[in-house]
């Protein structure tokens, strides 16, 4: 193993652990290490799904486990993103159009969730369940979006729980982990059935992503309060927004 692979290793690690402690999988951040180390775009959409199956699954289980996984209205966005995101992700769009795209979307992301955090308690507005119809248009947009460009999907969700107040951030991270697991599988069976291969150092690449996502989603599910998730997860999507952009 080179110096660079093992630094990317490490990274991907890393990323896992962070975006694990607030239920994401690290899509994101995966596709932005893969672009500064010159990877095919193809190679770079299914290995970063793929690692997001991994850290998605370990994800659930520990927010399962903590009793934050709410199924029932986890089901509206799964249900609905699955065939979307397997469409999306049989599709190809150019890194140059995804890349500035979706960087410019987290970056804004960051912002919003920032700006929440430093409202006023009085100002906050009351968490209030969204109904059926926005909660299947919901999934169905993200997974379209996640398949398309390899994100997962809960990266994209998360700030729609969190703008719309439909769920407290406990909650709502539950239920993106969820999410990213049903929606990566279907990206990625989407992605294999029309191009795009596996990385040859994936293996490894998934065994420091588990790594991260044990002590990320256990950190996430039990230790750290909802405004320390709530910013690293803003921390995160400006670090995400502003490679993409760059790469």
């Amino acid at each position: 193993m080179t110096a660079d692979d093992s630094l990317l290793t490490a990274a991907i690690g890393a990323t896992a652990l962070l975006y694990a402690a607030v239920g994401q999988a690290g899509a994101t951040g995966y596709l932005a290490w893969f672009a500064l180390f010159g990877m095919d775009a193809p190679m770079m959409k299914v290995s970063a799904l793929a690692l997001n199956v991994v850290v998605a699954a370990i994800g659930t289980m520990q927010f399962a486990r903590a009793g934050m996984v709410d199924w029932r209205s986890a089901a509206p966005f799964c249900v609905a993103g699955v065939p979307c995101a397997f469409l999306g992700g049989a599709l190809y769009l150019p890194g140059s159009i995804y890349g500035p795209v979706i960087g410019a979307l987290l970056l804004l992301t960051a912002v919003q969730m920032v700006w929440q955090l430093l409202r006023k308690a009085g100002e906050v507005l009351p968490y209030r369940a969204p109904r059926l119809p926005p909660a299947v248009l919901s999934g169905a947009l993200v997974g379209f979006a996640s398949g398309l460009t390899g994100a997962g999907g809960g990266i994209f969700l998360a700030p729609i729980l969190a703008r719309l107040r439909w769920y407290e951030v406990r909650r709502a991270a539950g239920i993106t982990a969820t999410y990213n697991l049903v929606g990566s599988l279907a990206g990625l069976a989407g992605s294999l059935s029309t191009q795009g291969q596996f990385a040859p150092s994936l293996p490894v690449w998934a065994i420091a992503a588990a790594a991260g996502a044990v002590i990320g989603s256990t950190l996430g599910a039990r230790f750290l309060p909802p405004t320390v998730m709530r910013m690293i997860l803003a921390s995160i999507l400006v670090i995400a927004g502003a490679k993409l952009i760059s790469s």
